[in-house]
């Protein structure tokens, strides 16, 4: 299946979190749990469970083609509320979004990458924006995605042709939950594994991308948890905006 895509200043970047809905094929175990269901029957569940869930922790990562790796630790709700951190290679940020308004924090190095390819930017900027919350425009599309927790279940579901012929496999622990896990070996040599909740709601636990250019993981855990980012103060925060426009004049 097609990767998740999570967006962060650095890059747009492929997550892998495949494997999500309709998958089709073995309908395996008749015992319990999801007793006579179908892979297609569970995966399908467990993509709407999850995107009907209040809210969810996502963490994971994947290695990009040039090998460098893609990070994301992040709370999100429904409403775009969240907070954690995001990076690319050996770059972190914090990020924030609060307010319908999105704010990074990283070092020089940081700022630096995310604006390599304006270099006289880089220069100017990033010792300005080092460990400062940086208020990103509003329709900055390279950071959109980072606390939409609606589009990022919709990217995972992206493409159907990607989601068939999954089939079910044994019952595991992820993080403590008991969880079912799918599988499926991909066109492109990936082997994918979807695990999902046995109890409670059929929520997706975790997702795992082995061999291919993009190996990665992730797992999705405190579903339902309030999300309550707060703020920065406003003299530890710079507007993006405003001081690209200064280095304009």
């Amino acid at each position: 299946m097609r990767t998740g895509k999570v967006a962060t200043a650095v890059a747009t970047a492929s997550v892998s979190v495949a494997l999500l809905a309709g998958c089709g094929g073995d309908s395996g175990d008749e015992g319990k749990p999801f007793e006579g269901q179908s892979a297609d029957d569970i995966a399908a569940k467990a993509v709407e469970a999850t995107r009907q869930a209040k809210s969810v922790h996502v963490k994971g990562d994947t290695r990009l083609e040039d090998g460098s790796t893609v990070t994301i630790d992040v709370s999100v709700d429904q409403e775009k509320n969240c907070q954690g951190t995001i990076g690319a290679g050996e770059t972190r940020a914090d990020v924030r979004h609060t307010d319908a308004t999105l704010y990074l924090r990283g070092d020089e190095q940081y700022w630096r990458t995310a604006l390599e390819q304006q270099p006289d930017a880089a220069r100017k900027m990033a010792p300005k924006l080092q460990d400062k919350w940086v208020r990103m425009p509003a329709n900055d599309a390279s950071t959109a995605g980072v606390c939409d927790k609606q589009g990022f279940i919709a990217a995972m579901d992206e493409d159907e042709s990607e989601r068939r012929g999954m089939k079910r496999g044994s019952t595991t622990e992820v993080n403590g939950e008991e969880a079912l896990k799918l599988t499926k070996d991909a066109s492109g040599g990936e082997k994918l594994t979807l695990y999902v909740a046995t109890e409670g709601e059929p929520y997706i636990l975790k997702t795992t991308t082995e061999g291919g250019k993009n190996p990665g993981g992730v797992t999705f855990s405190e579903y339902g948890e309030t999300v309550d980012p707060q703020q920065p103060p406003a003299d530890e925060t710079v507007d993006m905006k405003e001081l690209a426009g200064e280095q304009q004049t």
